[in-house]
């Protein structure tokens, strides 16, 4: 029976050091991905990054108004903030030494 094999359209070689190629065998592995599936994840997630951080945002200048309005107005306390703020943290407190 005729398997349907998708071939890739564009291969991509690189060459790492082994102890790259060792860190990323070991977290293709947790993940149960293999290293070429690893990678090229890790790839486009990378560069979807870049891309967002780089596209300008458009919006209607009634949408730009109001999105205005929001970050310059009075601000609104949020209380569960304000708790998280007056708490000590952990390592302030030797809660952490207390885990160990």
């Amino acid at each position: 029976m005729p398997r349907n094999v998708r071939h890739k359209d564009h291969p991509l070689s690189m060459r790492l050091p082994d102890a790259d190629i060792a860190i990323i065998d070991r977290a293709a592995t947790l993940r149960g991905r293999s290293r070429t599936d690893f990678v090229r994840e890790a790839a486009v997630r990378a560069a979807e990054d870049v891309l967002m951080e780089t596209i300008p945002i458009r919006m209607s200048p009634a949408g730009f108004k109001a999105f205005m309005a929001a970050v310059t107005g009075p601000i609104t306390p949020v209380p569960e903030m304000q708790e998280l703020f007056r708490r000590a943290a952990p390592w302030e407190t030797g809660a952490a030494k207390k885990r160990s």
